[in-house]
């Protein structure tokens, strides 16, 4: 861990930046236990009780989890996420109604204006995908596709939209996971969107966008089995 020794003045919000850039970066995953206290308070040289205090406020936005006599853990990569995170049962349709809007719309836009650098990570991404067995690896392929969706989003060049989109990674990868036993679903055949994307045509790259996740939604808690 590298981090920069805060200047004097708004130490607080300095230190939290600083965390939150850890996570953020990936130099801190989900699931990890940060540095202690007294660790962190010596390499940002701040008192303990700064450092406690930043620890609480991200707790509070979702992004670490403190656990009593164990530590504090990275529960989510942005305070987006960490509220998304606490969803529930039929809440999860819910997550699945914003993923399509956010998706269908990134492969609007990505039909309209992506390049050639964006078309080549897709294919890259789409490539790694469909050599991950979900049924044999269910955690490798819910990462490989949720890596593939956030790249199509990334291809329509709308920040707000991909940082958006960015703040449902882990439930996006969830709802993937969910479903990762299905093969009709979990495997759904991407390479059109692909096609549709590199062809400009932006009504397709929407409805394969759209397309399979409305079959999640179709089996998903609450449903009753009518088309969405």
């Amino acid at each position: 861990m590298t981090l920069a020794t805060t200047r004097r003045t708004g130490l607080v919000e300095q230190v939290i930046e600083q965390l939150r850039g850890s996570v953020a970066s990936g130099e801190w995953p989900i699931d990890s236990r940060i540095p202690a206290e007294p660790e962190l308070a010596a390499a940002l040289g701040v008192g303990r009780n700064t450092v406690r205090e930043a620890i609480r406020a991200l707790a509070h936005g979702g992004l670490l989890e403190v656990r009593q006599g164990d530590g504090t853990y990275v529960r989510a990569t942005s305070e987006v996420s960490g509220a998304l995170r606490r969803l529930r049962g039929a809440e999860f349709r819910e997550v699945l109604q914003v993923r399509r809007c956010l998706e269908m719309e990134g492969a609007r836009l990505a039909a309209q204006v992506r390049t050639a650098a964006d078309l080549r990570e897709l294919r890259r991404l789409l490539k790694r995908r469909n050599w991950t067995s979900p049924s044999d690896d269910p955690e490798s392929f819910a990462r490989a596709d949720t890596e593939f969706h956030v790249a199509v989003v990334r291809a329509s060049h709308n920040v707000v939209l991909t940082e958006l989109y960015r703040g449902l990674t882990e439930l996006v990868m969830s709802s993937v996971a969910t479903v990762a036993d299905e093969p009709a679903t979990a495997v759904k055949d991407h390479d059109r969107l692909v096609a549709a994307i590199a062809a400009g045509d932006v009504e397709a790259a929407g409805r394969e966008a759209g397309g399979f996740i409305d079959e999640m939604l179709e089996r998903s808690p609450g449903s009753d089995g009518a088309p969405t």
